[in-house]
């Protein structure tokens, strides 16, 4: 058995990994909130004009072929995907920031949605390094991996722990013991 010290640091370190983790979570609900919300701005406008007018502020030649694919998309756009695109994203940014908050209080339930969302984005990620092997992707498919891994650690130590608890006495639980 670990001595009380080192059982405390792991449990400290424990906390600060999972807070890390609920950090940015939260952070990435707060980013899909901001491009839902940046998507209802949207409604009724010309975002051809709105993305031409970015591009130039940006500086970025209109007639190279990004901008051409960025354009286009712009021109598609239309009042219902805008509506649909931002309910999507308010949906996964709540989803998020339940997550975040139950991780921050160490909930075995966020680490499980943890885990499933995090292992249900490994093949998109996979398919995006596939297309081309870029930082970003690598950094981005690599920390999620290390979530996974280690949201999978914590809910296997946690069964474990459950399993060496002794069993709770139905009587006892519900207050109507001897």
């Amino acid at each position: 058995m670990l001595p009380s010290v080192t059982k405390l640091d792991c449990d400290a370190a424990r906390r600060r990994l999972l807070r890390l983790v609920a950090t940015l979570e939260f952070a990435k609900g707060i980013l899909v909130l901001l491009i839902g919300l940046s998507a209802l701005l949207l409604v009724h406008k010309d975002a051809w004009v709105i993305a031409e007018s970015l591009l130039a502020l940006l500086h970025i030649n209109t007639d190279r072929h990004p901008a051409q694919l960025f354009l286009d998309f712009a021109d598609r756009l239309t009042d219902a995907s805008l509506w649909t695109a931002a309910q999507f994203a308010f949906a996964y940014s709540a989803l998020r920031f339940a997550e975040a908050y139950g991780l921050w209080k160490q909930r075995t339930w966020a680490e499980w949605v943890a885990f499933v969302s995090g292992t249900l984005l490994l093949p998109l990620e996979i398919r995006g390094l596939m297309r081309g092997i870029t930082m970003l992707r690598i950094v981005v498919f690599l920390g999620n991996l290390g979530i996974v891994f280690y949201m999978l650690y914590l809910l296997r130590a946690g069964r474990r722990l459950r399993a060496r608890l002794p069993p709770v006495d139905a009587e006892t639980s519900t207050g109507s013991g001897k």
